[in-house]
């Protein structure tokens, strides 16, 4: 019987992770974000370190892009190419077992043609919303939340560009585009369940 999972992908300072955490409790289903990282250090071995550095980033050097898909035992299984798949593989397992939520890694990627019911969210604010979000939250300048926002933004749509191809904040790769702007989190986190369980009917 296929799962339910939902993929939030979203932009810094919109409140995406937040949302994410509130749909997984409302719906009384799995929640994974960070938590990620320490579940696939867990299963191959390799230091959660690893998986963190490489985390939603595609720095990658000339001999990691030369380099070929190699277990989680070799000591050459750290590149940003193998750390990806071994988190894909983790994603479509997690999924294997239960309804969830996921939160960003390219995780509707992942679930492509999984036989899953797979409902893809992308959750955005404006820029100068975001800003203040940031700002409240860190305490830091305007200057620097600004600063932070365009740099995480631009890790997380080279990642999904190099790894699906395709624009990591277009429309037409989500089947829902939330401004969390125009929305209480209670409300919005009401909008995806909903949308949820009418999804694929």
């Amino acid at each position: 019987m296929p799962n339910t999972i939902i993929t939030i992908a979203r932009s810094y300072g919109s409140g995406g992770r937040k949302l994410g955490q509130s749909l997984a409790e409302k719906m009384g289903i799995e929640y994974y974000d960070r938590n990620l990282i320490y579940l696939a250090s867990d299963k191959s071995g390799v230091d959660a370190r690893f998986f963190s550095e490489h985390d939603e980033s595609v720095k990658q050097t000339f001999l990691e892009k030369l380099g070929r898909i190699v277990p989680p035992e070799s000591r050459r299984f750290t590149s940003h190419d193998n750390v990806f798949n071994f988190q894909q593989k983790m994603i479509r397992d997690l999924a294997n077992k239960s309804d969830c939520v996921i939160i960003g890694r390219c995780a509707s990627f992942a679930l492509k043609d999984s036989g899953h019911k797979v409902v893809r969210v992308f959750v955005w604010a404006p820029h100068n919303d975001c800003i203040r979000t940031v700002m409240n939250k860190f305490s830091i300048t305007e200057e620097e939340a600004d600063k932070t926002i365009r740099e995480i933004n631009k890790h997380r749509s080279e990642y999904y560009k190099f790894y699906t191809g395709s624009d990591w904040d277009s429309a037409k790769n989500y089947d829902l585009v939330i401004n969390t702007s125009e929305y209480t989190e209670e409300s919005a986190t009401e909008l995806i369940k909903n949308f949820a369980a009418i999804y694929n009917k």
